[in-house]
């Protein structure tokens, strides 16, 4: 458990220092993210990108479990 608390809190703080140049990245605006954008109304699921981000994460996870 410990060890997951510190690579959580490690990798925030990493997010943190490099979001100006994360902010850049297309993520939100991929093919597959659903924009409704109509009077009085706004909606917007981010499919792909929680599909992307969500194997990443798996991605991870399974190497440091190796």
């Amino acid at each position: 458990m410990q060890r997951l608390l510190i690579f959580i809190g490690a990798a925030i703080v990493l997010v943190g220092l490099t979001w100006p140049w994360v902010s850049k990245l297309p993520l939100g605006h991929l093919p597959g993210d659903f924009q409704i954008d109509r009077p009085g109304m706004k909606f917007y699921f981010p499919l792909t990108t929680c599909l992307l981000v969500s194997g990443v994460i798996s991605l991870i996870a399974w190497l440091l479990r190796k």
